[in-house]
């Protein structure tokens, strides 16, 4: 059966988190940007991880938060791997959000929730002929066994009611609002594709509704 959440079924607000602990970290990115973050930890999310936020930059009147819901993608975040954009799309988000104000959260969801090790399952199944989403079909696993409860409940326990959200994915502002978080627009991020990523990136327009402008 579908989450409730995938059925635009109104989702009950999970108990509210709070937070833990707030440090100042430094970040630097391989090119040389450099910015500060507020680290923030939380307890009592919905499903035990530990998510992080990261807030950015100083708000603007009349704009922002700015937020972006970035799961977690060692491969790509770390390694630079260039079979998919995360990596590209969470060094953007880092400098925008710095630019305007907002945080981001950094989601323990590794390979669309179904692992690290299972993520490289479907890359060797990728390399066979199927697609990103078939691939994870293919090993018994959801398409995308993302939930957002954990994101609403760190906005909440961060005083952040409305937000603009930094997405290409629909689904995230959908679950956000499921859980009475206010998306009053959404912003796409830029086109990081490559000839490694652009079967990815086209499964994710023509599957799941990604507003990301391919050419060719």
């Amino acid at each position: 059966m579908e989450p409730a959440h995938r059925l635009g079924v109104a989702v009950p607000d999970a108990r509210p988190a709070v937070i833990r602990t707030r440090v100042r970290i430094p970040l630097t990115f391989g090119d040389g940007y450099a910015t500060t973050a507020e680290a923030v930890t939380f307890d009592g999310l919905s499903d035990g991880r530990e998510h992080l936020a990261l807030l950015l930059g100083e708000p603007r009147p009349g704009r922002g938060p700015l937020v972006r819901l970035h799961s977690e993608c060692l491969t790509g975040d770390v390694f630079g791997s260039a079979r998919c954009d995360c990596g590209p799309q969470l060094r953007e988000a880092v400098q925008r959000i710095s630019e305007i104000g907002g945080v981001l959260l950094y989601l323990r969801q590794e390979g669309r929730d179904i692992g690290l090790y299972n993520k490289l399952d479907a890359y060797a199944l990728q390399d066979s002929g199927l697609d990103t989403y078939q691939a994870n079909t293919a090993l018994g696993l959801p398409e995308d066994g993302r939930d957002y409860t954990a994101a609403a409940q760190m906005l909440t326990a961060l005083g952040l009611a409305e937000i603009e959200l930094l997405t290409n994915n629909p689904d995230k502002a959908r679950q956000l609002r499921a859980h009475g978080i206010g998306v009053r627009a959404t912003v796409p991020t830029g086109v990081h594709s490559t000839p490694a990523n652009l079967r990815y990136l086209r499964a994710k327009v023509e599957h799941t509704g990604h507003t990301i402008r391919l050419i060719g």
